[in-house]
């Protein structure tokens, strides 16, 4: 079936042409496509140790605040984007949408300050898409509507994941066929989706069951109010982010409720189980270090995890140093009105290599 592109705003419909295709990627190991950057607002240029591939661009948009990111080569059917802002100031990122434009995938963003305010800064974005049955896994993702319509997914043991929408902005989604030990296993990330409003979505909670991850999405207008819009979801639990495993031979995630959540949820490629640390590094702030899996270009997603409408990006770039190390310096949590929060996150990290 063919995807339907999303329409870019006027100011620049006419500088690009966007065309669908017609079949779907070749059933190969996932993923089919890949692509992450990490742009540098003030300096107005990406930052080269966190994009893949090198040729990545990102270009403003008016109003300020929007953006345009074109991964040259990475084309693909369906996918999920995720976004995670980057600045000291409260900022979050959403996906405005993404699309084709012949050889390359074309991702717009929003973002916005404390507030509701569209606002430039820094981010960190990702974009993946698969088919076909996973060399490895449990991995899966899903991009649902506001109305809880799966529009496109991913689930690396075959079966099809859902979605059911509860009361105003929360979702019920299942990864069917995800089967790990339990009760609580692997990582997640969740991004909103919306085009026309501020709007954030977090993990409330999920559990692993003896068929598969049951997850609650929660999603939030900018000021902390439920709200329904469109979201995308990932899955990971001993893979990379983008659904693949030796390689990338360098991965990790860790939750954080606070404190940080059982060694099932906290795995690092290298060194294993518990190896990953979350420290307090002041208010609403918390030190990230991933040992010995530091090897560039590489990414990193933080998604904000629990019931509250709190929110969380990162205080500045990551380094990798040492081993070396990701170190995320730091995480930062806020509350709707941009006050600091010691709210629950879940940070994923993961290399090219």
């Amino acid at each position: 079936m063919k995807r339907t592109l999303f329409r870019l705003a006027a100011a620049v419909a006419a500088t690009l042409a966007l065309v669908t295709v017609s079949t779907a990627p070749s059933q190969a190991a996932v993923p089919d496509r890949k692509g992450w950057v990490l742009y540098n607002a003030p300096a107005a240029s990406i930052v080269g140790f966190g994009t893949w591939p090198a040729a990545t661009t990102v270009t403003p948009l008016a109003p300020a605040g929007r953006y345009q990111v074109r991964f040259p080569g990475q084309a693909a059917s369906g996918g999920v984007v995720h976004v995670t802002a980057v600045n000291s100031v409260p900022h979050w990122c959403q996906v405005e949408a993404w699309g084709i434009s012949l050889s390359d995938e074309i991702v717009n963003l929003r973002c916005y300050k404390a507030g509701g305010f569209l606002d430039p800064t820094s981010f960190s974005a990702f974009f993946t898409s698969a088919s076909g049955l996973g060399g490895f896994g449990p991995y899966g993702y899903a991009f649902s509507s506001a109305t809880g319509t799966v529009v496109n997914q991913y689930n690396s043991s075959g079966a099809g994941n859902t979605v059911t929408p509860g009361p105003v902005g929360q979702y019920f989604v299942q990864f069917p066929g995800l089967v790990t030990g339990g009760p609580i296993d692997g990582s997640l990330q969740a991004t909103a989706v919306n085009s026309g409003t501020g709007a954030r979505c977090k993990i409330a909670k999920w559990s692993s069951t003896a068929t598969g991850q049951d997850v609650m999405v929660f999603c939030f207008d900018s000021a902390g109010a439920f709200m329904n819009t469109a979201f995308t979801v990932t899955y990971q639990y001993k893979v990379s982010l983008y659904g693949a495993s030796i390689p990338p031979k360098y991965f990790g995630y860790v939750l954080n409720v606070p404190p940080v959540g059982p060694p099932t949820t906290n795995f690092n490629s290298i060194v294993g189980l518990s190896a990953n640390t979350v420290v307090a590094a002041g208010a609403g702030l918390s030190l990230v270090t991933f040992p010995r899996i530091g090897f560039t270009p590489n990414t990193v997603q933080v998604t904000a995890f629990g019931t509250t409408p709190d929110f969380c990006g990162m205080n500045t770039f990551w380094g990798n140093f040492g081993s070396p190390d990701v170190v995320v310096r730091d995480v930062n949590c806020f509350t709707s009105a941009g006050a600091p929060s010691g709210n629950g996150f879940l940070v994923s990290a993961s290399s090219i290599l």
